[in-house]
């Protein structure tokens, strides 16, 4: 019984080390915590690529595709909106029917010129007259990109005249719930799609489980998530120290049962 206690109170310890572990993964500094169900307020003020003032709920009514970026990254923005544009042009659903895409710069210091440069760019690139209307550039104020930021758990960091910030797509249903994230610069034809389905039907589903979460780190250096060699070579070693203990316990028991036979 001695072992048995013991394996029960080597299992409470590991739990509550790898709980507080990841609560603090799921409030990072620079990342994405996902606010899965939760919805973005729809009187959030956004300036068109045409200088039009709009507030959000006016853009919605179809499954959305939201990204933020500032449209002078030197980083991570452009091969993000390169993976979106990939993933848009392989898609059967068509950009502007099916759904659209909302890009919002979180940078206050850029305006509807930049913008529309921008959607310029991609509009020639991917050569879909859809694109136009189906894919719309925006900028903002401080106040506002601090309540859309906020709101969808985007964090990120100033450094001079950059950010420090990770890159993902944020899927909002029709009355602005947020459905789905999809995290990275390069997207997969069928999660896209069905990202799109579910958020049409207002439907949410996690991206990434907790120990996957737990196991990727992002990297504002290299502006990417990746694998935490540490944290899985803890995973494993705890998973094997529960084995033995485990095994000591069960040991114990079949022991005991032999002497009362």
């Amino acid at each position: 019984m001695k072992n048995v206690r013991l394996a029960f109170i080597f299992l409470f310890f590991i739990s509550s080390i790898q709980g507080q572990m990841l609560s603090q993964q799921d409030d990072p500094e620079i990342g994405i915590v996902e606010q899965l169900d939760k919805y973005v307020d729809g009187d959030i003020t956004l300036v068109s690529e045409t200088a039009d003032t709009v507030q959000l709920d006016s853009l919605l009514g179809v499954p959305t595709v939201l990204t933020l970026v500032y449209y002078r990254c030197p980083g991570i923005c452009t091969p993000l909106m390169d993976g979106l544009a990939e993933v848009i042009k392989k898609s059967d659903l068509k950009i502007g029917k099916d759904y659209q895409v909302i890009t919002v710069s979180f940078n206050p210091g850029e305006g509807p010129e930049l913008a529309r440069k921008k959607k310029t760019n991609y509009v020639n690139l991917l050569k879909l007259e859809e694109l136009a209307e189906g894919w719309t550039f925006y900028t903002t104020d401080s106040l506002n990109i601090a309540r859309l930021t906020q709101a969808v758990g985007f964090r990120y960091k100033q450094t001079g005249s950059d950010y420090m910030h990770a890159g993902t797509l944020i899927f909002l249903s029709a009355d602005g719930k947020i459905t789905r994230y999809l995290n990275g610069i390069r997207f997969l034809p069928f999660e896209f799609k069905m990202a799109v389905l579910e958020t049409s039907k207002g439907k949410s589903g996690p991206t990434i489980n907790k120990v996957l979460q737990y196991c990727y780190s992002y990297d504002p250096e290299g502006q990417g998530y990746v694998l935490s060699i540490t944290r899985v070579a803890g995973i494993l070693i705890t998973f094997i120290l529960l084995l033995f203990f485990v095994s000591l316990a069960l040991r114990s028991v079949i022991k005991a049962r032999r002497r009362v036979a």
